[in-house]
């Protein structure tokens, strides 16, 4: 699918109030929507209202056209903008799987092969039998390490030094799906490093994803999305604020209506996250230590000693614009704007072999690492619809609280929804689903 934006779209304003929600002074929405396409702006300006959204960001291609570009502040803050960066979290891996799929397009990588073919010390403590597609599908085993990072340990020139790498090398497996039927353990942050390390020893030029993304992607697509924030765009990054139990009580007492069924009562969504929980609760039962040192709470990620480290799995700091510029080229088959990303064959091998597997929640994973959103099989559990309805035929992935970076080849929609209210109990990120659901509707009328 297909995301492209214009710049001669005429640029507007609105601001909306809602009295029944207090801690939120003013909300203010900025942007442009097509027409066809203003029944998402109207319920992106009604997701501020109502959802202690904080502030947030909506880009939308089709047709490598920029149909809905829209940002907005629930809390009047003036220095939230369209270029803001926001962290993305988990939406990371879908970045992380380009790049490995450009491997793929200049010959250097295949999915298949061991990861020993191209890191040879990567076999220790049993591991050498991985291969990359079972990192890419959350097969691996390595779903958490046994030890803190210490956060300037991620910094490009430590990566260099080889400091993660020497980690991975050592670390015995936690679990392999096929000891255990049809399962998959996500890898919400190792992933990331492993891919990483991958990358930076196969890549001829031994740059890191973060190098990569800034040569290969944010340079010549114009694009703000980075894995290693510089120093010198560290006041653009934004706030990340998690929502806790008791704002989302308040929104279970003031029903968010719309046209899109949203499971937003703090009832609903704690009896999806006490079911995967329970679902998963052998693969999570495993002490594991905190990722970073000092890390104590979600709010650690707005330090600056992380965002300029590189986890790709879960700390990428984009702007919507540049993400569903991005998902313009893989929606178009790996080419936007008459710049390819990455050529047809290896678009086709990235996307190709999704296998169904349990992980807490039925995901469905490609080989090279991207989720399909579909209801084939038919989603056997509430989860599983939840996770899959109102967004089917899209690929990629979302992060925790709420961001959303997806493609859908079929109708060439680029999809990117970034906010900074982490809502955290919305595992499926329901407010986003709504947006994508919307613009599936708009393109069926």
């Amino acid at each position: 699918m297909g995301f492209a934006f214009i710049g001669q779209l005429r640029h507007t304003a609105t601001q909306v109030h809602d009295p029944q929600l207090p801690l939120m002074k003013k909300v203010m929405s900025s942007g442009t929507a097509q027409p066809g396409f203003e029944s998402v702006k109207a319920l992106f300006e009604d997701n501020l209202k109502h959802y202690f959204e904080d502030n947030a960001r909506l880009c939308v291609y089709v047709n490598d056209e920029c149909v809905v570009d829209l940002w907005g502040s629930a809390s009047g803050d003036a220095h939230f903008d369209g270029d803001s960066l926001i962290n993305i979290f988990s939406s990371g891996k879908s970045l992380e799987s380009i790049a490995m799929a450009w491997l793929i397009s200049e010959g250097l990588l295949d999915y298949d092969t061991r990861v020993t073919e191209y890191w040879p010390e990567f076999g220790g403590s049993g591991k050498a039998h991985l291969t990359v597609a079972d990192i890419m599908r959350h097969e691996g085993g390595l779903a958490a390490f046994n030890q803190t990072l210490n956060p300037l340990d991620l910094h490009r020139e430590s990566l260099h030094q080889n400091k993660i790498g020497q980690i991975i090398e050592s670390h015995p497996l936690y679990y392999r799906s096929e000891n255990d039927g049809d399962r998959r353990e996500y890898h919400a942050l190792t992933r990331g490093w492993i891919v990483n390390e991958i990358f930076r020893r196969v890549d001829p030029q031994q740059r890191t994803i973060g190098a990569f993304l800034e040569q290969n992607i944010q340079a010549p697509l114009s694009a703000d999305i980075m894995v290693g924030v510089p120093s010198d765009a560290l006041s653009r990054i934004a706030v990340l604020k998690p929502v806790g139990f008791k704002q989302h009580l308040q929104m279970s007492a003031h029903p968010f209506k719309s046209r899109r069924q949203t499971h937003h009562n703090v009832l609903q969504l704690s009896a999806r996250l006490a079911g995967f929980v329970l679902r998963n609760r052998r693969t999570m039962n495993l002490k594991r230590p905190v990722p970073f040192e000092g890390m104590q709470r979600i709010e650690a990620f707005n330090e600056p000693v992380i965002a300029m480290g590189e986890t790709p799995s879960a700390n990428a700091h984009c702007s919507a614009r540049g993400l569903a510029k991005l998902g313009s080229a893989m929606a178009m088959g790996g080419t936007t704007a008459g710049h390819q990303v990455i050529n047809p064959q290896a678009w086709q091998s990235m996307h190709d072999q999704p296998v169904r597997r349990e992980m807490g929640i039925n995901t469905t994973f490609t080989r090279g690492g991207v989720a399909h959103f579909s209801h084939e099989p038919p989603p056997r559990t509430a989860i599983d619809r939840g996770l899959n309805t109102g967004r089917e035929g899209f690929y990629g992935w979302m992060g925790l609280g709420g961001s959303i970076f997806q493609w859908h080849p079929g109708l060439k929609i680029g999809f990117a929804f970034v906010p900074t209210s982490l809502h955290v109990l919305d595992f499926v990120n329901e407010r986003g689903k709504t947006l994508q659901a919307e613009v599936l509707q708009c393109l069926r009328n």
